[in-house]
């Protein structure tokens, strides 16, 4: 199963949601920091409009996914906060991926 190390969890949101860029299209919403102190970290989050825990905790599960199978292509000198919306709560891991990176190439933070 994958999990983040330590170093990598972003546990301070509030910075990132607060003095980040957010960009956003129809599957998702995500943040970026470039900040030094915060560099190569990333949350994720789905919040209760989404629906029950069990709803909540999938779009997380396909936002860690889709970032695990491209968090080589994404620069490290940024803090990242991935939001899912509606629209992926019966998506399958494929529109997750594209919508992610889609947005990492509007931010311009792939390699």
């Amino acid at each position: 199963m994958f999990e983040l190390s330590r170093n990598e969890i972003l546990r301070d949101f509030k910075i990132v949601h607060a003095q980040g860029k957010s960009f956003a299209n129809r599957d998702l919403v995500v943040y970026i920091l470039r900040d030094e102190k915060f560099a190569g970290k990333v949350g994720f989050a789905a919040g209760k409009k989404l629906g029950n825990a069990v709803t909540r905790n999938r779009v997380r599960r396909l936002l860690r996914e889709a970032y695990r199978l491209n968090k080589n292509k994404i620069s490290k000198d940024c803090a990242i906060i991935l939001v899912g919306r509606k629209s992926l709560i019966d998506a399958k891991v494929d529109v997750a991926i594209k919508a992610f990176l889609e947005i990492c190439k509007r931010a311009k933070i792939l390699l």
